[in-house]
């Protein structure tokens, strides 16, 4: 049924403002007007709080108390999926550690099967590996780690819908591979790697266009010797996940890369583990032991392993610790993201023709509703 959502403020992807209805129409926005051209005859719901764009996440590998390593299922998806809805994020992409070539199969499979059923808030699959630096691997499991073959390509170009990430390596996958990826529609992006800044700059000229947190799971920016870090930030049109959990990366390094490179090209990223939206207080993935304090999840040797973050929390932290304005704030988890993935004509803002994926917040910037595709969250 048509609506008109008349919240205290908007942000519209741009601005904040005031005194604006919503309405809402067979799942998309059908107009943005003042309050009092409102026709009588729309039904109309008054909302307490901030209304902006649904937060959009490319990096989410677990919640709810599921992996969706361990559980590469339509269910898995939409478990995953309602864990984060709780926090703000209206699309999402299933992300898959680096595993075996038939559990990337097996996840490609159950995205493609979960957007067919439209499941709330799917956007496709992020495969992170195995096609890394084994240097930088981070938590993932170094026997795992591979290169990328024929086969592969073919699991990676085979969605048929809705969009796929990749994380490598430039210096292990290579320009013609990367270029093959792109050319296929797959938006790639560099990340656990130790390249140096030529590498990385060749692999952009061929079509890598992000970079997967960037500070972390990386060699740190030198005078000499840039790498990763100081060829992103220089990079004018590339675009670069960070996670602002505290923990990741300090204040410091993220407001200079904010300096660097602007908030427009910069997304919130959750990277987050199943312990999401649950009070768990470990997990294991991959045989490794997991322990979860303060949204901090770390293996026994002390390894960052993912994360607790949600996208509320990111937006909060990006604030009040990083001195961002809230109108770039909530751009950085809704707009800039959706702009990475292509889809920044469907989501990213409430303007006429928009899915309307909304989330409203209130003063402290705690979710209080959620919408996907018109659809709101306490009303199925």
């Amino acid at each position: 049924m048509p609506e008109a959502l008349i919240p205290d403020r908007l942000f519209d992807g741009e601005t904040l403002l005031q005194g604006r209805a919503v309405l809402v129409e067979g799942g998309r926005i059908h107009a943005l007007i003042p309050e009092d051209a409102l026709d009588p005859s729309w039904p109309r719901r008054r909302l307490e709080g901030l209304l902006a764009p649904g937060f959009v996440d490319v990096q989410v590998n677990g919640g709810g108390g599921v992996m969706f390593n361990d559980q590469p299922t339509p269910a898995g998806i939409a478990a995953i999926a309602a864990a984060h809805r709780r926090f703000g994020t209206t699309g999402f992409l299933a992300t898959l550690i680096s595993d075996t070539r038939a559990r990337m199969a097996e996840a490609m499979a159950a995205v493609r099967e979960g957007l067919a059923r439209r499941l709330p808030g799917l956007l496709g699959i992020h495969v992170e590996g195995p096609f890394l630096n084994p240097a930088r691997r981070g938590v993932h499991d170094p026997a795992m780690i591979r290169p990328l073959e024929p086969e592969d390509l073919r699991i990676l170009t085979s969605l048929g819908a809705g969009r796929t990430l990749v994380t490598v390596a430039p210096e292990t996958v290579g320009p013609e591979l990367i270029a093959r990826l792109a050319a296929a529609g797959v938006i790639v992006s560099a990340g656990h790697t130790a390249a140096d800044s030529a590498t990385v700059d060749e692999a952009l000229a061929h079509g890598v266009t992000g970079f997967t947190h960037l500070f972390n799971a990386m060699p740190p920016l030198a005078g000499r010797e840039p790498g990763p870090v100081g060829a992103a930030l220089a990079d004018r049109g590339s675009f670069c996940g960070i996670i602002v959990d505290l923990h990741h990366v300090s204040t410091a390094s993220l407001k200079a890369a904010l300096a660097a490179k602007g908030s427009e090209r910069m997304m919130l990223v959750t990277d987050a583990m199943a312990s999401v939206g649950t009070s768990m207080a470990e997990l294991t993935f991959q045989g490794q032991r997991i322990l979860c304090a303060g949204g901090r999840l770390v293996t026994e040797k002390g390894v960052l392993a993912g994360s607790g973050l949600d996208m509320a929390s990111a937006v909060r932290n990006t604030v009040r610790h990083l001195g961002v304005a809230l109108e770039q704030a909530l751009a950085m988890a809704s707009r800039v993201p959706a702009r990475f993935l292509r889809l920044d004509g469907e989501l990213g803002r409430i303007a006429p023709g928009y899915r309307a994926s909304l989330v409203l917040l209130d003063e402290d910037l705690t979710v209080r509703e959620t919408w996907i595709d018109g659809v709101a969250s306490d009303r199925g």
